[in-house]
């Protein structure tokens, strides 16, 4: 929970000096697939993205938070390779940082966005089925099972994309939106399995440089409500 509120403290600063005249408001709901993950979905209504402060007329910074229901990440930094995903359910915080790039116009405005952000990672549970193939798979046993405790840490990365939204009216738009993501963060994992072919033994392993794979494709889709319109848009809020 302090990885929480930190993210809450840093986040009031930014909406306190961005001025709420200067924003549109919506709804938006953003989806991430992992690489060897599963899909994943935003807590509802846990979602606050595209929140900061215009530098010029088109070059501004941005933040957000977001709650996401995880349902399957991939692990690396391994003595072996699965393209499953071994870690299951997990509630992660998620915290961007970015610098956009707009180019608007009467209907239309192209967001070119990059930057970093950090993530916090609760309830975190182990894919008991999957780890268990992939052990099989490299001692070549026909049964494994394993019991393993492991440690959960905050991780950060990058990411870019961009988001083009299309204004149906002068006060309604349609926002969608692209980021690909590259993060991590520690994941030590140790334990012992049981198994084998004709006789069972049992080995311990400890897997300490193990790394949660935070890379995927996150995408987002929005209606944006705006009090004005025309060339000099503000900035959306979310």
């Amino acid at each position: 929970m302090k990885s929480f509120r930190f993210a809450l403290l840093f986040l009031f600063p930014v909406l306190a000096s961005s001025p709420l005249c200067a924003q549109d408001f919506g709804l938006s709901f953003s989806y991430f697939i992992p690489k060897n993950g599963e899909f994943s979905t935003p807590v509802s209504p846990f979602s606050f993205r595209g929140v900061g402060v215009s530098l010029t007329n088109n070059i501004g910074i941005e933040t957000g938070v977001t709650l996401y229901r995880m349902s399957g990440m991939a692990l690396k930094d391994l003595p072996f390779e699965t393209d499953r995903s071994l870690l299951g359910n997990n509630f992660t915080l998620f915290v961007p940082v970015e610098l956009v790039f707009s180019l608007a116009g009467q209907q239309v405005q192209l967001d070119i966005k990059g930057g970093a952000f950090g993530y916090a990672v609760f309830d975190q549970r182990l894919n008991r089925g999957n780890f268990d193939r992939a052990i099989r798979e490299l001692e070549q046993w026909q049964v494994a099972n394993a019991s393993a405790s492991f440690q959960s840490k905050p991780g950060f990365g990058f990411h870019g994309g961009a988001e083009l939204t299309v204004y149906v009216t002068q006060n309604i738009g349609i926002s969608l939106e692209t980021n690909y993501l590259v993060g991590e963060s520690a994941f030590p994992i140790k334990g012992s399995y049981t198994g084998g072919n004709s006789t069972l033994e049992t080995k311990t392993f400890d897997y300490a440089d193990a790394k949660m794979d935070f890379t995927g494709l996150e995408f987002s889709i929005g209606v944006i409500y705006s009090s004005g319109g025309g060339k000099q848009r503000p900035r959306k809020r979310r």
